[in-house]
C-alpha cells in the first residue's frame, strides 16, 4: 500500500474514535447520567475537555487531511510533480504532531481524573474527592463513600476509561502517521519510486 492510501486509512479511523471522544466528553457533564444542580459539583477534569478538545478538535483536522492525501494531485513545484506530493506529505507529518499532542492530553486528564476519582457528595454531606492516589479502584467497598449522584463512580470511570483508550489508540495511529508521512516525503509517492500518493 502507498503512504497515501495509509494515510487515507488512518484518516478513516480516526474520524469516529474522534465522535466518541467528543461524546464521552459531553456525557461526563451529566454524572450518574443525571443532571445535577450546580456545575460546581462537576469534576474539575470533565472541565478540562480532554474529550472534546485533544481527542476532539485536534484530531478532526489531522484526520481530514490524512483523507485528502489519497487524493492528492499536486501540481509541484519547479515543474516536478513529485516535489508537491512530497510536500503534502511533510504537511500531513506536521498535522499528525499536532493531532498526537492533542490525543496525549486527552490521554493525560483521562488518567489523572481516574486516579483521583469523581467529584461527590460524601457521607459527611460535602462535596468533593473521597479518594486518594486511585484507592478506589482495587477496592469497591469504597465507592459508597459516594452518596450522590447514585453511580457516578461507575460512570466517572467509565467514561474516562473511554477517553484514556481513545487517546492512546489516536496517540499511536498518529505516530504511525508520522512515520508513514516522512517515508512519503523521503520516498515519494510509493517507496518503489514516485507513483501515486
Amino acid at each position: 500500500m502507498c503512504v497515501g492510501g495509509c494515510a487515507k486509512c488512518l484518516g478513516g479511523t480516526l474520524i469516529p474514535l474522534t465522535m466518541f471522544g467528543i461524546l464521552a466528553n459531553i456525557l461526563l457533564f451529566f454524572p450518574g447520567g443525571k443532571v445535577i444542580d450546580s456545575t460546581s459539583h462537576l469534576s474539575e477534569e470533565v472541565w478540562f475537555f480532554g474529550g472534546i478538545l485533544g481527542s476532539g478538535l485536534m484530531m478532526i483536522f489531522p484526520a481530514l487531511v490524512f483523507l485528502g492525501l489519497k487524493n492528492n494531485d499536486c501540481c509541484g513545484c519547479c515543474g516536478n510533480e513529485s516535489c508537491g506530493k512530497r510536500f503534502a506529505m511533510f504537511t500531513s507529518t506536521i498535522f499528525a504532531v499536532i493531532g498526537f499532542v492533542g490525543a496525549g492530553y486527552s490521554f493525560t486528564v483521562s488518567a489523572i481524573s481516574i486516579d483521583k476519582g469523581p467529584k461527590c457528595l460524601m457521607t459527611n454531606n460535602t462535596w468533593g474527592y473521597p479518594f486518594h492516589n486511585g484507592n478506589y479502584l482495587s477496592n469497591k467497598g469504597l465507592w459508597t463513600e459516594c452518596e450522590f449522584p447514585e453511580n457516578v463512580v461507575t460512570w466517572n470511570l467509565t467514561l474516562f476509561s473511554i477517553l484514556l483508550v481513545i487517546g492512546g489508540v489516536q496517540m499511536i495511529l498518529c505516530a504511525v502517521q508520522v512515520v508513514n508521512g516522512l517515508l512519503g516525503t523521503l520516498c515519494g509517492g510509493c517507496c518503489g519510486g514516485d507513483g501515486p500518493v
